[in-house]
């Protein structure tokens, strides 16, 4: 199988019957038979329902291909704190190992519905608290490119799946870069939507002021094509925008060569690896001599973002994961035999079943929300989340001369090794610098390729924009991907 395969070209290939959905399909389970047992992207595999729908798919193509999404056939990986109906959800945590999701998530209900095939469900950081993937239950994902490295987090099991060659396309979340930071590692493309142009309904809440679901890929295009089919008005979800996004499988139709690019100072600042400022300055560059407009600006608030942002996380994950009881939702095999009083089985279960990282937060959270700290803290933080937001409304002000997109790295390092983060929180979560911001504001942002390497790893840039701009910004990196890199 061509390990270039898009999913544009897979869609022209079942068209033209170069090759079935099945044999596709096949191939990609092969895949991950080979390789995942090294890599550990996957938590579960659905191989015989994978091989069924794509049997149906072939019968329909064999009686009309006319109108057929371009999800249609595509074969996928899902992360694990997205359910599927009838399937396992632990959102890679010992609480969870047990649960069997009883509906769908929106943005899988719109891939079912688009006819694309469902791999299996792929490895995280426990409930998406992590930067690389070392803090799931069950086990850790290793980086495709270099096995010793990590994959980024917390969606690095769909970014090594994609990376790998074991899924054509995936879904994860990112709450504070947890796409645009693994798709960076692993040297692939990974949108980060607008707060609200994705349902969040299915989606196992983290924070839910910041929490996005969006696609992983190997091509900004099939981003966009993945987009394009998950994003949308969802009745389920009060916080989704009744916005449209369509024709993203076309972005050569978007004329971009007069916008406007924002570089901010603030994020060229110490800490950053001077290789990956110079890949990032050589990038601007080629914007610059393709008639690119580039302009410094100031977001004067992002030295705050990381803070902030492990400040209102904590308070909205702690009182989002109180649900997780061992009443509901499963609950460890180890208590199921044996008389245990309400309480105690409360405290057994939580405190077996969360490990370190969801437990610090958890303490964290309910400490900035607790009497007396609650203005000191969350508050506090939550108004100079407003003045970040205000930054960023100020430099796309197009009355005030503002940019169109901003550009800037997507990690102040390349993928860091296994085991060297882990015990250290704070430099993990200095990890997450430069994504941040896009999360606390709500702006869509794009991370793709520069085309560079440091010896042997990738390095990513991040393309953000106004709220809604998806199809802009997706239009630029996709420019950049195919004419300038």
């Amino acid at each position: 199988m061509d390990k270039n395969l898009t999913i544009k070209k897979f869609h022209k290939g079942i068209i033209n019957g170069d090759f079935s959905v099945v044999e596709i399909t096949d191939e990609y389970l092969k895949n991950i038979e080979n390789k995942d047992s090294e890599i550990g992207s996957f938590l579960d595999v659905y191989k015989d329902e994978a091989i069924k729908k794509s049997k149906e798919l072939d019968e329909k193509l064999k009686n009309t291909k006319d109108n057929l999404s371009m999800m249609f056939g595509v074969p996928m990986a899902i992360k694990d704190n997205i359910l599927v109906e009838g399937k396992r959800s632990t959102s890679a945590s010992k609480i969870l190992e047990n649960y069997i999701s009883s509906y769908d998530a929106t943005v899988i209900s719109k891939l079912k519905k688009d006819e694309a095939v469902l791999l299996g469900k792929t490895n995280l950081d426990e409930f998406a608290m992590g930067a690389s993937t070392e803090q799931s239950a069950f086990k850790v994902t290793k980086n495709p490119i270099d096995h010793e490295r990590v994959p980024g987090g917390s969606s690095g099991g769909s970014a090594s799946a994609v990376a790998g060659n074991m899924a054509l396309g995936a879904l994860g979340s990112d709450t504070g870069g947890s796409i645009r930071q693994p798709a960076g590692f692993c040297g692939i493309v990974g949108l980060k939507p607008t707060y609200g142009s994705v349902s969040r309904y299915g989606l196992m809440a983290l924070a839910s002021s910041l929490d996005q679901i969006g696609p992983l890929a190997k091509t900004v295009e099939d981003a966009g094509i993945i987009f394009e089919s998950i994003s949308g008005k969802d009745n389920f979800d009060s916080t989704s925008a009744d916005t449209i996004f369509d024709d993203l499988n076309n972005l050569d139709s978007v004329e971009t060569k007069d916008f406007t690019i924002g570089v901010p100072k603030e994020y060229f600042v110490e800490g950053l690896d001077k290789k990956i400022e110079k890949s990032i300055y050589d990038t601007i560059e080629k914007f610059k001599k393709a008639g690119y407009k580039i302009k410094e600006i100031s977001l004067p608030h992002t030295k705050y973002a990381v803070s902030c942002y492990y400040i209102i996380l904590p308070a909205e994950a702690s009182a989002n994961l109180a649900r997780y009881d061992g009443l509901r939702y499963g609950g460890l095999d180890s208590l199921r035999e044996g008389k245990m009083n309400l309480l105690s089985r409360y405290l057994k279960e939580r405190g077996d079943g969360f490990g370190d990282e969801p437990t610090r937060r958890i303490l964290l959270g309910a400490f900035v929300l607790s009497s007396g700290y609650y203005d000191a803290y969350y508050s506090k933080a939550q108004k100079v989340r407003r003045l970040m937001m205000e930054d960023f409304s100020m430099v796309f002000d197009k009355n005030k001369d503002g940019v169109d997109v901003i550009l800037a790295p997507v990690t102040p390092t390349t993928a860091f090794k296994i085991g060297e983060k882990k015990d250290d929180p704070l430099a993990m979560y200095l990890s997450d610098i430069f994504t941040i911001p896009a999360n606390m504001a709500g702006l869509p942002a794009l991370s793709l390729p520069t085309g560079d390497l440091v010896n042997g790893l990738p390095i990513n840039f991040q393309i953000i924009g106004r709220y809604f701009d998806e199809k802009n910004i997706l239009a630029l990196g996709h420019c950049y991907e195919n004419r300038l890199k």
